[in-house]
Formats: structure tokens, C-alpha cells, sequence
């Protein structure tokens, strides 16, 4: 019987070659373990990558979406809550105007009149609001705030309404000057025509809040608080009944005006509706992308565990048989 064998070195050789393989498949089982994704992708997929790709296209979508619905909800919470303040001023201002036509005031006139100023620094605060450093209510213009100071447009208005003696006379300069492009517009005003452009929240889905500080609510409650304010003032000359009458007006007007500016929350609100609708749909779909694409390159948590015992031992066992090789020697084996 012929027997073949061979030598140390060429022994030394195979046991380094197996060894590094062995290593290598420790080094493989140990990302997969380690990260949940096999590592020879393209053996998963024969080489198929178009379904894979189509779901990373898809996840790098939503993800994408899911930064614009987080913005757009940053963005109109803030609206929102600057409208309830803008509402509450009117709210607030309304109730004392309106007490003239009581038998028992609750107010002066000098009271109403610094009551008015104050709520009208208010109002121009709350519309000149920012969110993630963007203005909310100048259009496109969102680097600039939407309306001068409360002083530039008391100042600007007592101008056009100086002169004027009776409360009709002051009211409809008022709104003429309000109205008139070269009037607010042009001097109060420093946001833009343009609206926001739509931000699209989810695939064919948009959505847009195209309000601004020069919205017809907005400027109607701003002139007449404005109005208010400049009632006292010894330049309109006005007596104490004509005061009282143009209060009780302007707290009328305020109180319709209020329910045009809840209809500007409202289309806010509805807004802030689709956002979250949109936003758990894009959620739920993200989910489920995910979950296909790793079903597609998963590996077998309990299968990789297995099969990396396995190869461990099978290294162990190696090194076993190089350390008995090594020490093998024609001194040992003739004793």
C-alpha cells in the first residue's frame, strides 16, 4: 500500500490557508451578527439589485418628507399661536370698547385709548413672529419682519387723521390710508405680495397657508385698534361724546373683525391637520419600506449565531492541530 504525504512546510502552508479562511468567515459572521444585513448582498439578490435600489429611492423620499412635515409643523404651531394672540388683543380690546354703551363704563377714555396702544404693540409683535428664522407673515420675504413698529404706525396714521372732527370723518380716513397701496402698504408693510410657495408634505400632496401681515383681517384689526389708540389725542380734537361714539363703533368692528381672523386659524388649523395626517401616513409607509428591504438583505440572527460556534470551534480545533505539529519531533516520537 503506497502511502502519500507531505511535508512540514507544504503542512504549514495548508494550516495558514485554513486558518485564514476560517478567519474570514468569522470576520463575515460577525458584521452579520452585528449589524442584521448579510454581507454578500449580491449573492442574496443573484445579482438583482432594481428592488432594493427601488426601496432605498422610496426610504430617501420620506425621509425626506419627514424633515419637510416637521418644518411645515414647526411652522404653521407657530401661526397658530400667533394668531391666538392676535386674538386675544382684539378680544380684550373689544370688551372695554364696547363698555361705553353701558350705563356704568368700566373704562375712561384715557384708559381705553392706552389700553389700544399696548394691545397694538402686542398685535405687531405677535405678526411679526419667526419660526426656524423665518418670518411668518411676510410672504416670501421671510429674512424681513413683516410690519414696522407700533410708534411708525400710530405716527403715520395720526398724520392722515389730524384735522378730522367728527368719528365718521376719522374712520373712513382711516380706512382709505389702511387701504391705499401708498398708505400701509407702502410705509408699514415690508413683507412681500408674493405668498410661500406650496410645501409639498407627502407624493402629490401640498400645502399652503398664504397669509401675510397685509391680509385684509390682519390690517382691518390693526387699523382700528390703531384708531383707538389715537382717540385721546389732543390733535384729532375730539369731545367726550364723539370719543365714547367712535369707541362704541370701533368695538363693533373689532368684535366682526374677530371672526374673519378665526377663519384665518381655522385654514391654519386645517393645515396643521393634513400636516400630522400626512405625516403618519409617510410614517406608516416608511415602516413598511423598511421592513421589506430587510427581509430582502437580513440575515438569520439564530443561523449566523449558529454557524459562527461552529467556525469558532473549527479554529480552535486548528490551532490544536499546529500547536500537536509543532511539537512533533524523531526524539519524541522514539520515546
Amino acid at each position: 500500500m503506497t502511502l502519500t504525504s507531505i511535508g512540514d512546510l507544504a503542512r504549514g502552508l495548508t494550516l495558514r490557508t485554513r486558518s485564514t479562511e476560517i478567519k474570514s468567515q468569522i470576520e463575515t459572521l460577525s458584521y452579520e451578527m452585528s449589524t442584521g444585513k448579510v454581507q454578500d448582498v449580491s449573492g442574496r439578490l443573484d445579482g438583482d439589485y432594481s428592488h432594493l435600489l427601488d426601496l432605498d429611492h422610496k426610504l430617501s423620499q420620506l425621509n425626506a418628507y419627514s424633515v419637510v412635515t416637521s418644518e411645515a409643523r414647526l411652522f404653521t404651531d407657530a401661526m397658530q399661536l400667533s394668531l391666538e394672540t392676535f386674538n386675544s388683543s382684539i378680544s380684550n380690546l373689544s370688551t372695554s370698547l364696547l363698555s361705553f354703551g353701558t350705563a356704568n363704563q368700566a373704562v375712561t377714555h384715557d384708559q381705553a385709548s392706552v389700553q389700544a396702544r399696548n394691545e397694538l404693540d402686542t398685535m405687531i409683535s405677535a405678526l411679526n413672529t419667526r419660526a426656524g428664522g423665518r418670518s411668518l407673515y411676510s410672504g416670501t420675504a421671510t429674512d424681513v419682519s413683516p410690519l414696522a413698529s407700533a410708534e411708525t404706525l400710530l405716527t403715520a396714521l395720526k398724520a392722515e387723521l389730524t384735522g378730522l372732527t367728527t368719528p365718521t370723518d376719522i374712520r373712513n380716513a382711516a380706512r382709505d390710508w389702511f387701504n391705499d397701496p401708498t398708505g400701509f402698504e407702502a410705509v408699514i408693510y415690508q413683507g412681500s405680495d408674493k405668498a410661500l410657495a406650496p410645501m409639498e408634505i407627502a407624493e402629490n400632496e401640498n400645502i399652503s397657508v398664504p397669509i401675510t401681515a397685509n391680509d385684509p383681517a390682519l390690517r382691518s384689526a390693526l387699523r382700528d385698534v390703531a384708531v383707538a389708540a389715537l382717540a385721546t389725542d389732543s390733535a384729532l380734537g375730539l369731545t367726550p361724546d364723539q370719543r365714547t361714539v367712535l369707541f362704541k363703533e370701533l368695538g363693533v368692528e373689532l368684535a366682526n373683525t374677530k371672526d374673519e381672523t378665526i377663519k384665518l386659524r381655522a385654514q391654519v388649523g386645517a393645515s396643521e391637520a393634513r400636516i400630522e395626517q400626512a405625516a403618519t401616513r409617510n410614517s406608516a409607509a416608511k415602516s413598511s419600506m423598511e421592513y421589506a428591504r430587510n427581509a430582502l438583505i437580513a440575515a438569520d440572527p439564530y443561523e449566523t449565531a449558529s454557524k459562527l460556534k461552529t467556525v469558532q470551534f473549527q479554529l480552535e480545533s486548528l490551532y490544536s492541530v499546529t500547536v500537536r505539529n509543532a511539537n512533533l519531533s524523531l526524539v519524541n516520537f522514539l520515546r
